[in-house]
């Protein structure tokens, strides 16, 4: 066993590498271009959002009070005639990223608390390098990735978007498993 803070390293410099690759993959490259779609006429849709005086929040529509009114012909005419759609309304945006980027970095840190917490657990100082990679590495792709899934399942997120984010995922569990076992305790 391998305490989690003799890790400390390994867990601060693997959450570095993912946030300068994650920032390489949405700055530098088209890989995440059209994750979003354009609205037809932007303005307008704006126009009469911003009328609704909407709070911050997630919202679906058309949005049944309950499992029975769901079973009604009136809800269930009114999805077939769609459309159908979930949205989430945030708070106006400065354009100023540096609050969900720590944020981002500091999710990075707990999935990679989490991948050298379990490899300390699975294994001993010196083990080998690819022990340690395939163990943190699966547990921070597990932490980055999984999720995903669950978006396209249920609320109808584009597969294409879910793959692009899983494989992202797959990168930063990559890196994150590396530098575990580079970083190893000896």
């Amino acid at each position: 066993m391998v305490p989690v803070l003799s890790l400390l390293i390994p867990i601060a410099l693997s959450a570095v590498f993912v946030f300068i690759a994650s920032s390489i993959i949405h700055m530098a490259t088209p890989w995440h271009k059209h994750d979003l779609k354009k609205f037809p006429n932007e303005e307008d849709v704006m126009k009469a959002l911003r009328g609704l005086n909407l709070r911050p929040g997630n919202y679906g529509l058309p949005k049944p009070e309950s499992m029975k009114e769901m079973q009604t012909p009136e809800f269930q005419a009114k999805a077939k005639a769609g459309p159908v759609a979930f949205i989430t309304v945030k708070e106006s945006w400065n354009f100023s990223m540096g609050g969900t980027l720590a944020q981002w970095f500091v999710y990075s840190l707990i999935v990679s608390l989490f991948a050298g917490y379990i490899a300390g657990v699975a294994f001993g100082p010196g083990t080998e390098y690819l022990d340690i990679m395939q163990v943190a590495g699966t547990v921070a792709f597990v932490g980055y990735s999984m999720a995903q899934m669950h978006e396209s399942i249920w609320w109808g997120r584009n597969w294409g978007w879910t793959v692009r984010n899983m494989l992202d995922g797959l990168l930063y569990g990559l890196l994150t498993g590396g530098t575990f076992g580079w970083l190893w305790p000896r």
